[in-house]
C-alpha cells in the first residue's frame, strides 16, 4: 500500500475527495478541514494499493494539485486492516508489477544529477578498477563495479526517452559523459603517479591477465549481458527492489573498461585503450536499450490495467 498526504485548497477538497473515492483500491480516507498552514488549505489522507497508485496520482496532477497544493507519497511498511486487504484485492494486477512513473522520474532525476558526490564515487570506482586491472585482481574489479554510480544516469536516459522528457535526458547524458570523462582523466593521472612510485608497471598491464583481460576484449556476450543487466536494473527500480541493483552493478564492465582505457592511455597502449572504450560504449548502449524496451513493455502492460480499472469503476 501507498500512503498519500494531500494538501488541497478548500475549494478543491470536494473534487479531490470524489477522485479518491472513485478510484478502485483506495482506503482509509481522512479529511482534516483547515489543518494545513503552508500552503493553506485542508489535509486529505488516504491509502491506495500500489497497483492503482499511478492512476490516482495522474488524476491528482490533472486537477493541478501539485501546483495549488501538495502531493506526498510514502510506502506503507505494514498495514493491519481488513479494508486495506480488500482495497488491494479490488485493484487489478500485482503490486510488485506496478510502475509509479512520477516516482521513477523523481528517483532517476536524483540519481542522474551531476554532483560532486556522483563524480567522487565514479572516480574512486575507476581508480579501484585501475588497481584491479593492473594487478589482475577480480575482487577489486567486482568491488569497483559495486561502487560505480553510473546506472543512475543510464536509467535516467531510458526513463526520459519513454516519458518524452528531454530535460531529464539531457541532464542524464551530461552526468554520464562528464562523469566518465572526469573519472578517466583523473585515473590517467593516478596511473602516472602509481607508475612513478613503482606500484604500476607497463609489464603488468601488458602481461597475461586471465582474470581481467575481458575488460578490453568486447564481444557479443558483452552486449547480451549488458542488455540482461539493463532489463534487471530497470525492473529493480520500478518494483522498488533496490537490492537487485547491486547484482546489476557487478554484472557489467562499464567502470573496469573505463579504468583499463585510462591506464592503457597513460602507457600509450592504443590497442587496449580502443578495446576498452569499445567495451564501455557497448555496455552503455546495451543497458540503455534494455531499459527503454523494459519501460515501454511495462507501460503497455499497465495501460491495459488502467483500462480495466476504469471499466470496472469504483467498488
Amino acid at each position: 500500500m501507498l500512503h498519500l498526504r494531500l494538501i488541497t485548497p478548500a475549494e478543491q477538497t470536494d473534487e479531490v475527495v470524489r477522485l479518491v473515492e472513485g478510484t478502485i483500491g483506495t482506503a482509509h480516507l481522512c479529511v482534516l478541514p483547515g489543518a494545513a498552514r503552508d500552503p493553506a488549505g485542508d489535509v486529505v489522507l488516504c491509502d491506495v494499493a500500489r497497483e492503482a497508485g499511478d492512476d490516482l496520482l495522474s488524476g491528482l496532477q490533472r486537477l493541478g494539485l501539485d501546483r495549488s497544493g501538495s502531493i506526498a507519497v510514502e510506502n506503507v511498511g505494514l498495514s493491519l486492516s481488513r479494508r486495506a486487504a480488500e482495497a488491494e484485492k479490488e485493484a487489478p494486477g500485482e503490486s510488485a508489477d506496478a510502475v509509479l512513473w512520477e516516482h521513477l522520474t523523481d528517483a532517476t532525476h536524483e540519481e542522474s544529477t551531476l554532483s560532486v558526490t556522483y563524480l567522487a564515487f565514479l572516480t574512486l570506482a575507476t581508480m579501484i578498477a585501475a588497481c584491479g586491472v593492473v594487478l589482475d585482481n577480480a575482487v577489486l574489479i567486482v568491488g569497483a563495479m559495486a561502487v560505480g554510480p553510473e546506472f543512475g544516469p543510464l536509467a535516467g536516459i531510458s526513463t526520459a526517452v519513454v516519458q518524452r522528457r528531454p530535460r531529464l535526458a539531457a541532464r542524464s547524458l551530461l552526468a554520464l559523459l562528464v562523469g566518465f570523462a572526469v573519472a578517466m582523466t583523473l585515473t590517467v593521472g593516478f596511473s602516472l603517479f602509481m607508475d612513478a612510485v613503482g606500484l604500476f608497471t607497463e609489464e603488468q598491464l601488458e602481461g597475461e591477465r586471465p582474470q581481467t583481460g575481458f575488460v578490453y576484449a568486447p564481444d557479443w556476450f558483452s552486449f547480451v549481458v549488458a542488455v540482461l543487466a539493463g532489463a534487471a536494473g530497470t525492473l529493480s527500480l520500478t518494483s522498488a527492489k533496490s537490492g537487485a541493483l547491486v547484482g546489476v552493478a557487478i554484472s557489467v564492465t562499464t567502470v573496469p573498461a573505463a579504468a583499463n582505457a585510462a591506464v592503457a592511455l597513460s602507457y600509450g597502449d592504443t590497442v587496449q585503450t580502443w578495446g576498452s572504450s569499445e567495451q564501455l560504449l557497448l555496455n552503455l548502449l546495451g543497458i540503455t536499450l534494455a531499459g527503454i524496451l523494459t519501460l515501454l513493455t511495462q507501460k503497455a502492460l499497465w495501460s491495459r490495467q488502467h483500462e480495466r480499472l476504469h471499466r470496472r469503476g469504483p467498488a
